[in-house]
């Protein structure tokens, strides 16, 4: 029995993920200049600010390492907010995965403890007898 040849595996960028609620994102780490993508949009030009500031903390606190790489984030469902949230953690756990040392772990937790470990929090599911999770319908006895 002859053997197939063997074809060579492409590699590509190593793939880190985070998730808010129901946002998922992936960062893909390239060596690089620093710059940042967000679906394909320049970080600087993406919208509103606050998601913007929030989504950079990382960033900020890893400082001179930025330089070093390039990360495309891909970011879906969820809100604005959300989003942000997760891409910040797929960002932050980029970040610590190529330092051995525990300096930027240690730094980035002390900034938000969530960004490498996430956050559990989720929305209730609705109940019946009303329009959401708790509320319910009103009686009236008159």
């Amino acid at each position: 029995m002859v053997n197939p040849p063997k074809v060579p595996v492409k590699k590509g960028p190593k793939l880190y993920s985070g998730a808010r609620k129901t946002a998922r994102a992936t960062a893909a780490l390239l060596p690089g200049a620093g710059r940042i993508r967000v679906n394909g949009t320049p970080v600087e030009l993406w919208e509103p600010e606050p998601a913007r500031l929030h989504l950079l903390g990382p960033v900020m606190v890893v400082g001179e390492l930025r330089e070093k790489y390039d990360i495309d984030v891909s970011v879906s469902g969820g809100g604005f907010m959300g989003q942000a949230d997760a891409a910040a953690m797929a960002i932050a756990r980029a970040y610590v995965d190529q330092v051995r040392g525990s300096e930027y772990r240690d730094r980035i937790n002390a900034y938000n403890k969530y960004l490498l470990s996430g956050d559990p929090r989720q929305a209730e599911p609705k109940k019946f007898g009303g329009p959401g999770a708790r509320r319910k319908r009103q009686k009236s006895y008159r």
